[in-house]
């Protein structure tokens, strides 16, 4: 998840593939919206014992088949259909991210797409049609959102520097747990201003947004975060993963508005020190 490339060299080449992501979204959207708070939605369950529904799949189909058509060199990963081919371009999917919301009517789920050049996120797109809302980044180029008129506006980070003064999310009490790292979050919720558990990529973008300062959580996929991390990235904030690297594969995120990243690094690893 290295963010050293050179934007002014990448936002330009990244033009055309943004258009596309924001156009797969819209794909995505119709179909996902389609079977919504349906009564007789279809739902399975997976080998890992996660849920899946008939709109996981349709999306990331619908997905797949706008890209075979229109980058057909070009590598796909998706959550529900695997690996399909290997170059240093690969777009990285999320057809329904909060499945657990989407089956249960809650609208608080996305679709999450992302390009990655070299294993690095270079554009990502944060879509959630249940409650009318987007975002989305390209390197170089800045970070996006529709407002709820239907306007372009440009997100920045906050720029809270204490962390007495900080919002922020953990997700779930569960992931920490499974990680032995409850106390390190009894120590930042004691240290914050506010917390609370939002979950799924939304609370991403409210840091995006300048809204939140730091959401962390752990057992997250490529899928998870791959779009998000440019859309922190491009807003001002930092994005690595738990253990301060920037890889996409290490099961666990921390995002913060940047001013902040080195001293919640610090106040969740003191028991490390």
């Amino acid at each position: 998840m290295s963010s050293t490339a050179d934007p002014s060299a990448t936002s330009t080449n990244l033009t055309d593939d943004l258009a596309l992501a924001l156009r797969l979204a819209d794909a995505a959207d119709a179909v996902a919206m389609e079977r919504f708070d349906a009564a007789d939605l279809r739902i399975d369950t997976k080998p890992d014992r996660t849920h899946v529904t008939e709109a996981d799949l349709a999306t990331e189909r619908a997905i797949r088949a706008i890209l075979d058509a229109e980058r057909p060199d070009d590598a796909i990963l998706g959550e529900e259909f695997g690996n399909s081919g290997d170059t240093a371009r690969r777009w990285v999917i999320d057809p329904i991210d909060g499945t657990h919301n989407y089956m249960r009517g809650i609208p608080v789920w996305a679709t999450l797409i992302a390009l990655t050049v070299d294993g690095v996120p270079q554009i990502g797109v944060v879509s959630q049609p249940a409650i009318g809302r987007r975002w989305w980044a390209a390197t170089g180029q800045g970070a996006w959102t529709t407002t709820a008129t239907g306007d372009e506006r440009r997100i920045h980070v906050s720029g809270v520097d204490q962390v007495s003064a900080a919002s922020i999310s953990f997700q779930s009490i569960e992931q920490w747990d499974d990680v032995d790292h409850l106390p390190a979050l009894e120590r930042l919720t004691r240290a914050v201003w506010r917390d609370r558990a939002y979950g799924d990529a939304l609370p991403y973008m409210w840091l995006a947004e300048g809204r939140l300062e730091l959401v962390a959580e752990f057992g997250v996929k490529e899928y998870d975060i791959a779009a998000i991390a440019p859309i922190v990235r491009e807003a001002g904030g930092r994005f690595t993963a738990f253990d301060g690297s920037d890889r996409l594969d290490a099961e666990s995120s921390f995002a913060t508005n940047g001013l902040l990243h080195d001293a919640f690094f610090a106040l969740l690893h003191e028991d490390a020190s």
